[in-house]
């Protein structure tokens, strides 16, 4: 297995995660927009969340080249977002925004299907993997929050292409090999796409990802509003953001052990209920650096156990000939979520404030946790 080669793209691909989720809604601060204006502008690239992976996600599987996909993926999403160099008001955003998504959501799900063809029957190895993403956005918000600090926000956009360029690199760093072997044996009849997704715990499941999503949604849009807003500096921000990141690395660590002990059905359940808690907690709890340090540490379930639980029910309920597109729907159905969660978020909290913007969200995964608990028996 590549692993380093492998852990090199998760570090670059989610060191722009890191640039965008806590800076992107600061940065469009910065250019003058409101909070109903940020809100949408984030949630239009979780709405090409929802047609650009199911998109490439069946020509992955119908060509079998996902290395092509990921490789063009990365240096058009470079292109795309390099646009915002020439213009910063809101319809050139919009465009700005839609662009480089849907180049941006057509990498990861291809990339998890080849990962997973290098791990072969140690699927459990995947965690040990993709916490090298988690250093990565780690490194990126310590960093970025302390240029912005020291020197304001006027340097984003191009520290965003510089990620962007690292992703672009470590994609033709890494081997075609194992891409076109797990391609090309998914020889013989497959089951139809339809027919996996009307099976009860998939589609619960996949309603499950939604409400989940939904629930981040003013975390992604508003944290970092909202820890300036309380007082912390960006600096501080961005630790806190990496303290959440750092516990989901442990979590990676531990997940293989955890995993033989409990089922994926156990470990999606726990984190909805320690979700809706978090964002309860936050909600109300924030203006306190002790209860806030938990709240992070809480990350380690909201989307650490999460993630690696959802990536583990993908393998077991799709054949390896429908893995990609499994893979695009767990990305899509999620952007659905995300979009939903940074419009209300943004809607809400000018008129509501961040206690009931916090209440909604932790309804979400409440919800999902009681679908999931009756829906997803047996799994």
């Amino acid at each position: 297995m590549p692993y380093w080669r492998l852990s090199n793209f998760y570090f670059f691909y989610f060191a722009l995660l890191g640039a965008v989720a806590p800076f992107m809604p600061l940065y469009l601060e910065y250019l003058g927009f409101t909070p109903a204006r940020i809100g949408e502008l984030l949630a239009l690239p979780m709405l090409m969340r929802c047609l650009a992976p199911n998109l490439w996600g069946w020509l992955g599987d119908r060509t079998g080249q996902r290395l092509l996909i990921v490789r063009w993926g990365a240096l058009l999403t470079l292109l795309g977002f390099a646009l915002i160099f020439i213009r910063q008001d809101y319809l050139w955003l919009v465009l700005v925004m839609l662009l480089h998504a849907f180049f941006w959501h057509a990498i990861l799900p291809q990339f998890e299907v080849l990962t997973f063809g290098h791990l072969k029957q140690q699927p459990e190895r995947y965690s040990r993997v993709r916490l090298w993403g988690s250093v990565g956005f780690i490194v990126t918000v310590v960093l970025m929050g302390q240029v912005f600090d020291r020197d304001g926000l006027g340097s984003y956009p191009i520290l965003v292409c510089l990620i962007m360029l690292g992703i672009l690199a470590s994609s033709l760093w890494v081997p075609a090999a194992a891409e076109k072997t797990a391609s090309h044996k998914e020889a013989g009849p497959v089951q139809g796409i339809r027919a996996i997704v009307r099976r009860r715990p998939v589609w619960v499941f996949y309603l499950g990802v939604m409400l989940m999503q939904v629930s981040h949604g003013p975390y992604y849009s508003f944290l970092s509003i909202y820890l300036g807003e309380l007082g912390y500096s960006r600096t501080l921000t961005g630790w806190l953001w990496s303290l959440g990141v750092l516990a989901e690395i442990v979590l990676f660590l531990l997940m293989p052990r955890i995993l033989t002990r409990f089922s994926v059905r156990q470990v999606l359940l726990a984190s909805f209920v320690l979700a809706a808690l978090r964002w309860l907690m936050l909600g109300h709890l924030a203006d306190s650096i002790g209860w806030l340090v938990l709240i992070q540490l809480l990350h380690a379930a909201t989307f650490g156990s999460f993630h690696t639980g959802a990536m583990q029910f993908v393998q077991q309920q799709f054949p390896r000939g429908r893995q990609g597109m499994g893979q695009a729907l767990y990305v899509s159905l999620s952007g659905v979520g995300a979009a939903m969660g940074a419009l209300y978020a943004g809607y809400l909290w000018q008129p509501a404030g961040p206690a009931l913007t916090f209440a909604v969200a932790s309804a979400a995964a409440a919800v999902a946790a009681g679908i999931s608990f009756f829906g997803l028996k047996g799994e």
